[in-house]
């Protein structure tokens, strides 16, 4: 087979990049096929902050920080992503061997019409299946309760990270006030010297 055009006997032209098995061909230095999709990015082993309870922290001791995914609907992860969730009356129980996240509020999508989710539906927690036996014992036996933390953003997927939690009293609270009101002074103080 003769191949024709001036590029034909070059080491680099047409003729040359086809007999090498190249999928790409170039003419007068344009190619003439290039790959138009779109390719994936590195994913980011960062997490992003999507929602987080402060007030857990203040209403109850935390112990035993657990990550859980979320079951999702298309709409509600369009929501959460625009920064549309709140966990701050949200718990989680164990029922039949699931667990299941209750009483979180993630708003309406705006684009998405009809096919609308449910602001306060109950929403799957996937665990392993000792992670669940684990809980159901603790929350049982010792009178704890499974609270949201924080929902975030891990690899392109919701995660939620909940913590088994003992309410606290009232002179708790007051404890943790001063405690705070402490700390904030002696870094003043700290910064007033340096």
């Amino acid at each position: 087979m003769i191949a024709e055009g001036r590029d034909a006997n070059r080491p680099g032209g047409r003729a040359g990049r086809a007999r090498a098995g190249c999928r790409e061909a170039v003419s007068d230095g344009l190619p003439l096929h290039t790959n138009t999709m779109a390719k994936p990015g590195p994913k980011s082993s960062e997490n992003k902050l999507l929602a987080s309870n402060r007030r857990a922290s203040y209403r109850y001791f935390l112990s035993d920080h657990l990550e859980a995914g979320l079951v999702l609907s298309g709409s509600e992860v369009k929501a959460v992503r625009s920064g549309k969730a709140n966990l701050i009356d949200a718990y989680a129980v164990i029922r039949d061997g699931e667990a299941w996240l209750l009483n979180c509020h993630i708003g309406p999508y705006e684009y998405a019409h009809r096919e609308n989710h449910e602001a306060r539906s109950k929403r799957k927690l996937l665990l392993h299946r000792r992670e669940i036996r684990k809980l159901t014992g603790k929350t049982t036996e010792k009178g704890l309760t499974l609270i949201p933390t924080k929902m975030y953003l891990k690899n392109g997927r919701i995660k939620c990270e909940i913590a088994l939690a003992k309410g606290k009293k009232l002179w708790d609270q007051r404890e943790t006030i001063r405690r705070r009101e402490t700390d904030r002074e002696t870094r003043q103080a700290m910064r007033q010297r340096g």
